[in-house]
């Protein structure tokens, strides 16, 4: 009977450690080398692969134009007051956004509308294409020398599902990698998938899926290294996370405790 009571009790308590295991610190350290990938060792050059990102619609450029005739420079200012949200670092969180009032919003004929000129078409365009694009509507008006300059206003990204601080961020700054992204957002909770984070971007024809590893240092190598405005992150939690939630836990090792002692009642009455 001892030997029937120990092979029914052993496996429930095995249950129980493997519901409540630890998660192992190589599904939490980013950055490794892992196995059947070419070893990066500490020092060594990695070099980016950067993609020119192409303007779609709904992005909000900054443009600044400088003639030798007044009234055209003053038509191209816009004022608008800054709204609450910025934080340190130039990092906005919520939908505050200081280039949406001062800025140009391309439409969905992927055009943006300027004084004077009227529309111009920039979807699909680098930020270099639509500069030469707004300078050659600009010379069939104006003879003298002209200066623009073309930005996106601001990096706009959203981060979700197993992280710290989720939310909507708008960043102003040119580039950013995806660590800079998630440090903003409190970085992966414990139970976040690391190896499996999904990238939702946006492209002029529409927009993709892709899965990437945060764990392997050949993230580094990759178009998804740095984000792009737009980008969706989502964290998928692992399988303990639905173990670990308070509400679930308490359930879960009642439930679990609750059978332990029925069996062992059973084996005592018919022992």
């Amino acid at each position: 009977m001892y030997k029937t009571k120990k092979g029914i009790v052993v496996p429930l308590f095995s249950i129980i450690l493997f519901l409540s295991s630890c998660i192992s610190n190589r599904s939490l350290v980013y950055l490794q080398n892992l196995e059947g990938d070419e070893t990066l060792t500490d020092n060594t050059l990695i070099p980016y692969e950067l993609q020119d990102y192409r303007l779609q619609y709904n992005d909000i450029i900054s443009i600044d134009i400088k003639t030798t005739v007044e009234f055209i420079n003053q038509s191209f200012v816009i004022t608008g007051g800054m709204q609450g949200g910025m934080m340190g670092g130039g990092m906005m969180q919520g939908g505050s956004d200081v280039y949406y009032m001062t800025g140009y919003t391309v439409d969905k004929l992927g055009n943006i509308e300027l004084p004077i000129l009227g529309k111009v078409k920039v979807s699909g365009s680098t930020l270099e294409e639509a500069k030469e694009a707004i300078k050659d509507e600009l010379k069939t008006i104006v003879n003298e020398e002209i200066y623009i300059r073309v930005k996106l206003g601001g990096i706009r990204y959203s981060v979700f599902g197993e992280v710290n601080r989720p939310g909507k961020f708008t960043v102003l700054q040119d580039r950013m990698t995806i660590f800079e992204a998630l440090s903003n957002a409190g970085d992966f909770t414990t139970f976040a998938k690391r190896e499996e984070i999904t990238i939702i971007r946006q492209y002029p024809e529409g927009s993709k899926i892709h899965r990437i590893n945060l764990l392997d240092r050949n993230i580094i190598r990759t178009p998804f290294y740095f984000i792009q405005t737009n980008d969706q992150i989502y964290a998928e939690p692992l399988k303990q996370r639905e173990f670990a939630r308070t509400e679930s836990a308490s359930q879960n090792i009642l439930l679990i405790t609750s059978t332990l002692t029925t069996v062992l009642l059973l084996l005592s009455f018919f022992r």
